[in-house]
């Protein structure tokens, strides 16, 4: 999995006013949990760009002042009400031999029967909760619509992996093609064609 590195420094001060003098400054008071204590740091508010306001999933690197760096995973996020600043945000100390469970976006491939013959696909699961040990973590996870009919879906079974655990129920439909009013079923027809063509043999 892609890693970004977020530039820190470790804060001594973790009350209220420091707090607010931070987010003054333009920067983001961060936690990191996970390890032997808390680790509590900030970092400037534009660090985090790429690692928040996008739909693909990433390690961090905290890499601060002290020359100490921690391997780590965004675990929760607080945004201004109003202005959509970031507020807070808390990561999770990650391990070479310890699983952590992750939101990994899926990524659809493929050209669906069912919606070449007028279906709509539905995208019941962007993202899904993997566990895995940090090595294993996907970038994303490729969901082959192709053979999807008209009323077909696509479960979680089909995208089983060695290197990690899925942690939804087995009946969990990741997308699905839905009848419209203008869809034709071509797959019946095709089938009447092949039991008529059957018959005349």
């Amino acid at each position: 999995m892609k890693s970004i590195t977020i530039n820190g420094s470790q804060r001594e001060s973790v009350g209220k006013k420091a707090t607010k003098a931070l987010r003054n400054a333009g920067q983001v008071p961060c936690v990191l949990y996970g390890g032997d204590k808390p680790v509590h740091f900030s970092a400037d508010e534009i660090a985090f760009s790429k690692l928040v306001y996008t739909p693909n999933a990433h390690t961090v690197v905290i890499a601060l002042e002290n020359g100490e760096t921690y391997n780590a995973v965004l675990q929760d996020i607080q945004f201004h009400p109003v202005t959509d600043a970031i507020l807070h945000i808390d990561f999770y100390q990650l391990f070479e031999d310890k699983e952590i469970t992750m939101e990994i976006p899926v990524v659809l491939i493929g050209n669906s029967r069912g919606v070449k013959n007028g279906g709509v696909l539905r995208k019941n699961k962007r993202s899904l909760r993997v566990k895995a040990l940090p090595a294993n973590l996907p970038d994303f996870i490729e969901a082959d619509i192709t053979p999807l009919k008209i009323g077909g879906k696509l479960y979680i079974t089909t995208l089983e992996n060695d290197a990690y655990k899925f942690m939804h129920p087995d009946n969990t439909v990741v997308c699905q093609v839905r009848r419209s009013r203008t869809s034709v079923d071509v797959d019946d027809e095709d089938e009447e064609e092949e039991v008529e063509a059957a018959a005349a043999e």
